[in-house]
């Protein structure tokens, strides 16, 4: 029962994995729906596919007070904005005193994120007072955050919430505690040009630092809007000055020469695995291949992922470490085999005994690639994600996948001399030989004694 149980569960697992490299690399179209395998469904950076770059220039009007240290925190929240908006690998440099060159890899619809940068809203809060003098309470500078969603609480359809800082908070609870009853409009002004979003009527007094902006058309207007709002947050106001396409940087056929690459690679891996270890090879082969499947979904479904030539270095990275974590349970298999245990007691054994050892080296190359990611940009923070989704699926296909298929195929093995060969050459075979010498029956020598005397044989 153990035997077929085990040849059933390694059939569904090669089933899995066959299905898993189809979907990888092959695209279908079912009807009217067409489904795109995962590699054509990764997001690739601007050396691998081109994308869009922009150059955008401080406003002529603009006061140049701290201007340094301005366009640096301008810099700074347009990188955010992009990163926010889905562009990991989107650059964001500064040329000269008053520039910056904005390039955004693999960009769908270039037009409608730079028209959200080229134009920033500058949102105003203004009170209406009973007296019919207004007064402004506070700007989108006292804005920290703003977010598109759906207010079902409060049937309030899509909104923009906003998050404001201590100032806000404190103006916004004074303003709304002294003026119930009241209007407050908020005004958002693009190119000059003033639109009343909103004239909501103060019916408490809001003193949490949270405000709604409503009504909205759709989700997309309260999205576009809160985009303005988060660049209308920039410490300089920017006007587009250029724009255009970029070709790949490397050639059009740079990622076709990296996936060749890859596969060679790969190939040759499991060639090694397969003579150095024989079955146990096959076994690792098989994890590897379903690794390389989840690999590929993960890159593909993952949001924060676009694809350069550093990241391509960190998901080959990551294979290495895979093919490292079973070499180490590999070998503290054979060392427990050599002291006399059971093929299916020295698996669980090794599997054991190797766990804390690649644990500690993966978690080293984690904190590692957690470092890159918080500090670095663009290409660096590629190659950290990709790097890290890489480890992580290898710690599981090492200590999930691999362990189970080890187990099922040493159910399938008897203990007999001739099994020990099948799972890896010299060291297993010297062991077989010696099992099979153990084995042979001994010459048995008789020997006559005095009338009397008990027999005896000796062996």
């Amino acid at each position: 029962m153990k035997k077929k149980s085990s040849i059933i569960k390694i059939s569904i697992i090669g089933v899995i994995t066959i299905i898993g490299l189809i979907l990888s690399f092959c695209t279908f179209h079912i009807g009217l729906t067409t489904f795109k395998s995962f590699s054509s469904a990764i997001k690739l950076g601007l050396d691998l596919k081109g994308g869009v770059y922009a150059v955008y220039e401080m406003d002529s009007a603009e006061d140049t007070t701290n201007l340094s240290s301005r366009m640096a925190g301008t810099r700074t929240r347009l990188e955010n904005l992009l990163t926010k908006k889905g562009y990991t690998e989107a650059t964001v440099v500064r040329e000269g005193t008053t520039r910056l060159r904005v390039e955004v890899p693999d960009v769908d619809d270039p037009g409608n994120i730079f028209d959200i940068i080229g134009k920033p809203a500058e949102l105003k809060f203004v009170l209406n007072k009973a007296d019919g003098t207004t007064e402004e309470v506070l700007t989108g500078k006292n804005v920290l955050s703003a977010e598109a969603t759906y207010d079902a609480q409060n049937n309030n359809g899509y909104v923009v919430m906003l998050s404001l800082d201590n100032a806000g908070t404190e103006a916004f609870s004074k303003a709304t505690s002294e003026n119930i009853g009241q209007t407050m409009s908020i005004i958002s002004t693009v190119d000059g040009d003033e639109t009343v979003i909103s004239s909501p009527k103060i019916e408490v007094a809001i003193t949490n630092g949270q405000a709604i902006i409503n009504g909205m058309e759709d989700l997309t207007a309260a999205q576009n809007l809160a985009d303005q709002i988060t660049s209308g947050q920039f410490e300089v106001k920017l006007s587009l000055l250029e724009s255009s396409t970029v070709s790949p940087t490397l050639g059009e056929k740079a990622l076709l020469y990296g996936v060749i690459a890859g596969i060679v690679g790969l190939v040759l891996v499991m060639a090694f695995l397969i003579w150095r270890y024989r079955m146990l090879g096959v076994v690792a082969s098989m994890a590897l291949l379903l690794y390389a499947a989840l690999m590929l979904l993960f890159l593909a479904i993952l949001p924060w992922v676009q694809l350069t030539l550093p990241g391509i270095a960190g998901i080959i990275l990551s294979i290495g470490m895979a093919v490292d974590a079973n070499v180490i349970i590999y070998e503290r298999i054979k060392d427990e085999y050599r002291n006399g245990k059971s093929m299916l007691a020295a698996s669980h054994a090794g599997f054991k005994k190797a766990t804390k050892a690649i644990i500690d080296s993966n978690v080293t190359t984690i904190i590692a690639g957690v470092v890159l990611w918080i500090f670095g940009t663009g290409s660096i923070r590629g190659f950290a994600l990709t790097l890290l989704v890489g480890i992580l699926l290898s710690l599981f296909s090492a200590m999930f996948i691999t362990r189970k298929l080890v187990k099922y195929f040493m159910t399938l093995l008897p203990e007999s001399p001739k099994a020990f060969s099948l799972v890896r050459g010299k060291d297993y075979e010297q062991k077989a030989e010696e099992l099979a010498d153990s084995q042979t029956e001994m010459p048995i020598e008789t020997v006559e004694v005095p009338q009397g005397e008990v027999a005896h044989e000796n062996i």
